[in-house]
C-alpha cells in the first residue's frame, strides 16, 4: 500500500495476543491456514493452502512480497503496515510481522502474523520509540510523582527555564520556577492526582527564569498516570508557550478599553485624558498628550503635517504615570509646552510620521525647553529609558503629539509596541478632532444664542434685576431658552422667561424668533393672556409653513411646544399681572425671606392648541422677589430624592443673599451641576414701588370747559417737580389729548402723570375704539392733535384696559446725547 512504515523489530514491540498466524513454505505458497485467518479474511483453508501469500495482499502490497521474503531469510524479522483482501473484495488493513522458522530437517519456513488495525489504537509502541517521541517533541513534557517531585522530564522543558533535566529530578515546581505561581499550578495537580479528570488548557501567566524581565504566558495540560492496579502513580504534564497569543490577547483587550473610555464625551482636555489614562500600565509607564493650540479652539486647521517653518505652540492636554516620582515638576495639564525645533515632538509634527527609539542616551539634550529654572527633569533624572512619539492626525489633518515612555532598560519599546500605540492615537485622534469640530460648532451657536439673548438688561425703576443663562453640557448641545425684560408704559415692566424645546443652532433659531415677537407683542401693551394667545397662533402657523416643505420624517418647527411665562407689574400701584403657557409657575420670595409659589393657571404649550389662556392678578409688596425660570432649573434632582422640586428650589431661595445678582448665580449653582443635561434661565425680579409724590391723578368731566382748567393744573404739578422747562410742550399735550377724549369718547375721563426716568402722560376714556394718527391736508380744520402729539413725545401710544383705553405719551427726563 501507498505510504508504508517499517520499522526494525528490534527497536518495534508487536503484541501478538490478537494476532492471526499463518505459516509460508520457502517458496511462500500458504502451507498452514487457521480458523483466526477465516475469519479475518474470509477464506477457508481449502482455498488457500497451496496458493502463493501475495494473492492475500492487493497488488501494490503483493508486489513487494519477493523482496520481504528475501530481507526475512537473510536479516530476520520484518513488521509493517499492509492492506490484505476479503473473500467479499473489500480491503482489510493490517499490521504483518514476518519471520524465519527452522524446522528439524533444516527446511527455512516463514511465519506471518496478521493483527486487524479496524478498532485498533495503533501500533503497540516500545519504550525505545516512545522515549524518541517525547524527547524529540517541541513540546515541554514531564512526570512528577505523588509528592509533586519530578522524576522525568524531556529536552524541550529547559526551554522555559529551571535548568537541565538531571537537574530537577527529586525537586518541585516552586524549586524550579520560583517566580511564577507554583501554589497555582500544584493546585491543579493535586487535583488531578485526588479525582483523575484531566484539565486540559490551564493558561498560566508570570516571569519565568529563563526571560525574568518579560511576563510569559503558557497553556500547561495535566494527565494522571496510574499503575496495573489502577492507583495513582504521579502527574503527566505538557507545557507550551503561548505568550504571544497572549500579549495579542492584551492588544486587542487594550484596544477594546480604548474604544469604550476614549471619546465619551466631547470635550477635548478630557478626551486628551482618557487617551494617556488607557495607555498606562497597558502600554507605558509615562504618557504624555500634547496639543495645538488651535485644536483646543475649535479652529480649522490645514491639511497635511505642519511645515517646518511654523511656529508650533502646543498645550499639554493630559498625562499620566505609573510612578509617584515620576514626572518631577512635570508641565502641568493645561501649560504650555515649548520642544525645540528639532526635537522628536516637533519632527512627528511637521513629518506625520512616527518615531521610536529603543534606548535613549541619557545625556542627551531635552527635547522640551522653558524659561530659566523651570524645565523638567532630565531622562537620566528620571530614568527613562525607552520613548516612542505617535502624531494625532484625524481625516488628514495633525492635531498634536502623544509620547510614550518605558522606565526599564530591559523592556524596550518593539515594533509591536509602537504599531499598538499608532492603532490607539489613531482612535483617539478621532475623537479629538470630533471634539475640536464640536466645540467650533458649539461656539458658534452659543455666540447665536448669546446674541439672540439680552446683552443688559435696561434700566428702569419698576424692579431691580438679575438674570443667569447656563448653556447645556457637550453631548446635547445648547438649548432654547431665554429671558427678557421689557419697558412698558406707564413705568410698567414685562417679564419674559421661555422656553424652545430641542437643541442646537435650530432651537436658538426659534427662541430668537419668538423673543422677538414677544418684544413686537409687548411694544402694542396687550395684556399677558393675549401675547400668549398670539404668540400660539404664531408657532401654529410657522409649523404648518415649515411642514408644507418637509419631507416624510422630518421633525416639525420647534416652535411648537414651547413655554412661555409672561408677566406684567406696575411700580404704581405694585400689580402684577401673569399668564403661562405650558410653563412653570414663577416663586414670589416676600420681604421677610417667606417663599410661596403664584397658584397659576397652566396654559398649553404653544402650537399644540386647547383651551385659552388664563391669567391671575396679584398685589405684591414692596421688596418682593418674582422668580421667573425655566423648567431645567428644577430637572436635576436624583431620583426618589426627600421632597419635591419646589421643595428644593425653596431651600436655596432661603438662603438668597442681599445682593440680588448673588442670590442669582447662587441659586443655579446650588440647583444646576456645572454641565447640565438641558440649559437653564433664571430671571430675579425685586419689586418697587414708585413714591405717591411721583405720580399725579385728576378725574375730569366730560366738558369741554376743563381743558383750560387740565392744563393750569399740569403746570402747577410741574412746576412742584422742577419741570417747568417741560411746561409749554406737555400743556400741548395734555390739551390734545384731553380734547380727543372728551370729543370722541364717552364717559369720564381721568388724567394721569408720572414722573419716573420719563415724564409719562396718560389719558383714560372709556371708549372701545383706538385713535389713529393722520396726515392732513393744509386746509383741514382738525385731525392735527395726534400728530402734534408725535411731534411732541418721544414715545406714544394706546393701551385697552377693561373698562376703557389709556392713550400715552412720554417726554424724556433726559437731555439728548
Amino acid at each position: 500500500m501507498g505510504g508504508h512504515k517499517e520499522h526494525d523489530v528490534a527497536r518495534q514491540g508487536f503484541d501478538v495476543a490478537d494476532a492471526v498466524p499463518l505459516l509460508l513454505d520457502p517458496q511462500g505458497m500458504v502451507a498452514g491456514w487457521t480458523g483466526g485467518a477465516e475469519r479475518l479474511l474470509g477464506y477457508r483453508a481449502s482455498e488457500m493452502v497451496g496458493r502463493k501469500f501475495a494473492e492475500l495482499l492487493m497488488p501494490e502490497d503483493a508486489e513487494r512480497v519477493p523482496d520481504l521474503m528475501e530481507r526475512c531469510r537473510s536479516d530476520g524479522d520484518w513488521a509493517g503496515l499492509m492492506t490484505a483482501r476479503h473473500r467479499q473484495g473489500r480491503p482489510v488493513p493490517v499490521m504483518v510481522r514476518i519471520t524465519p522458522t527452522v524446522e528439524p530437517r533444516g527446511r527455512s519456513s516463514l511465519l506471518v502474523l496478521l493483527s486487524e488495525l479496524d478498532g485498533a489504537a495503533g501500533w503497540d509502541m516500545s519504550r525505545s520509540t516512545l522515549e524518541q517521541m517525547v524527547t524529540g517533541s517541541s513540546i515541554g513534557i514531564a512526570i512528577v510523582d505523588t509528592d509533586l517531585r519530578y522524576v522525568w522530564s524531556n529536552g524541550a522543558l529547559e526551554q522555559f527555564g529551571g535548568g537541565p533535566a538531571p537537574r530537577r529530578l527529586g525537586l518541585r515546581f516552586a524549586d524550579i520556577q520560583p517566580g511564577l505561581d507554583a501554589a497555582a499550578v500544584e493546585a491543579q495537580m493535586r487535583h488531578v492526582l485526588d479525582t483523575g479528570e484531566q484539565v486540559v488548557g490551564y493558561e498560566h501567566v508570570g516571569r519565568v527564569r529563563s526571560a525574568p524581565l518579560r511576563e510569559t504566558a503558557h497553556m500547561l495540560s495535566f494527565t494522571r498516570l496510574d499503575d496495573d492496579r489502577g492507583r495513582p502513580m504521579g502527574v503527566y504534564y505538557t507545557v507550551v508557550d503561548v505568550t504571544e497569543r497572549h500579549r495579542a490577547r492584551q492588544r486587542l483587550a487594550l484596544l477594546d478599553r480604548a474604544g469604550q473610555r476614549i471619546g465619551r464625551t466631547l470635550d477635548i482636555m478630557i478626551t486628551a485624558q482618557e487617551l494617556a489614562d488607557v495607555t498606562v500600565p497597558g502600554l507605558a509607564e509615562f504618557v504624555v498628550v500634547d496639543l495645538l493650540e488651535t485644536v483646543l479652539r475649535g479652529a480649522e486647521l490645514p491639511p497635511g503635517p505642519l511645515a517646518a517653518s511654523d511656529r508650533v505652540p502646543l498645550r499639554r492636554a493630559g498625562h499620566r504615570s505609573l510612578y509617584e516620582d515620576l514626572p518631577r515638576r512635570a508641565v502641568e495639564t493645561g501649560a504650555v509646552v515649548s520642544y525645540l525645533a528639532e526635537s522628536p515632538p516637533v519632527r512627528s509634527l511637521t513629518t506625520g510620521r512616527s518615531w521610536r527609539q529603543e534606548q535613549l542616551d541619557p545625556l542627551a539634550v531635552e527635547w522640551a525647553v522653558g524659561r530659566p529654572g523651570d524645565r523638567e527633569s532630565t531622562f537620566l533624572e528620571l530614568g527613562l529609558q525607552s520613548v516612542m512619539v505617535v502624531p494625532i492626525r484625524a481625516r488628514g489633518v495633525t492635531l498634536g503629539v502623544t509620547t510614550f515612555f518605558r522606565r526599564r532598560r530591559e523592556n524596550p519599546f518593539d515594533e509591536d509596541d509602537l504599531n499598538l500605540a499608532e492603532d490607539l492615537v489613531s482612535r483617539a485622534a478621532v475623537c479629538v478632532d470630533n471634539a475640536r469640530r464640536y466645540t467650533r460648532e458649539r461656539d458658534a451657536a452659543l455666540v447665536l444664542q448669546r446674541s439672540l439673548l439680552p446683552r443688559r438688561l435696561p434700566e428702569q425703576d419698576a424692579v431691580e434685576v438679575s438674570a443667569c443663562y447656563r448653556p447645556a453640557d457637550e453631548l446635547t448641545g445648547l438649548g432654547g431658552d431665554w429671558y427678557d425684560l421689557i419697558p412698558l408704559s406707564g413705568a410698567r415692566v414685562a417679564l419674559v422667561v421661555g422656553e424652545v424645546p430641542g437643541h442646537g443652532i435650530d432651537a436658538a433659531a426659534a427662541m430668537g424668533r419668538l423673543r422677538t415677537a414677544v418684544r413686537t407683542l409687548a411694544a402694542i401693551d396687550l395684556p399677558p393672556e393675549e401675547v400668549l394667545a398670539h404668540l400660539d397662533d404664531l408657532a401654529a402657523r410657522s409649523a404648518r409653513e415649515e411642514g408644507d416643505g418637509q419631507e416624510p420624517g422630518d421633525t416639525p418647527g420647534q416652535s411648537i411646544g414651547a413655554g412661555c411665562l409672561y408677566v406684567v407689574y406696575d411700580p404704581v400701584d405694585g400689580q402684577c399681572t401673569m399668564a403661562a403657557a405650558g410653563h412653570p409657575a414663577p416663586a414670589v420670595v416676600a420681604p421677610d425671606g417667606t417663599v410661596g409659589f403664584v397658584d397659576l393657571p397652566q396654559g398649553p404649550a404653544l402650537g399644540v392648541g386647547g383651551p385659552p389662556f388664563e391669567a391671575v392678578e396679584m398685589s405684591l409688596a414692596e421688596g418682593s422677589t418674582l422668580v421667573l425660570h425655566t423648567d431645567g432649573l428644577l430637572a436635576h434632582g436624583e431620583p426618589g430624592a426627600a421632597g419635591t422640586d419646589r421643595e428644593r428650589l425653596r431651600g436655596a431661595l432661603r438662603g438668597a443673599t442681599a445682593s440680588l445678582e448673588l442670590s442669582c448665580r447662587a441659586v443655579v449653582d446650588t440647583l444646576v451641576p456645572a454641565r447640565p443635561y438641558d440649559d437653564v434661565a433664571l430671571l430675579m425680579a425685586r419689586t418697587r414701588r414708585l413714591d405717591p409724590e411721583r405720580v399725579a391723578v385728576w378725574d375730569l368731566p366730560a366738558d369741554p370747559s376743563v381743558v383750560a382748567e387740565a392744563r393750569k393744573t399740569t403746570n402747577r404739578q410741574l412746576a412742584r417737580w422742577g419741570l417747568d422747562e417741560l411746561g409749554f410742550t406737555t400743556e400741548l399735550v395734555v390739551s390734545e389729548l384731553v380734547t380727543n377724549a372728551i370729543r370722541h369718547a364717552g364717559g369720564p375721563v381721568r388724567l394721569r402723570l408720572i414722573r419716573e426716568r420719563a415724564l409719562v402722560c396718560e389719558v383714560f376714556d372709556g371708549g372701545a375704539t383706538a385713535p389713529h394718527l393722520r396726515h392732513p391736508r393744509a386746509m383741514d380744520e382738525g385731525g392735527r392733535g395726534l400728530l402734534l402729539v408725535s411731534q411732541l413725545a418721544q414715545r406714544w401710544g394706546t393701551r385697552f384696559v377693561p373698562e376703557g383705553k389709556i392713550i400715552w405719551a412720554e417726554q424724556s427726563l433726559t437731555a439728548p446725547e
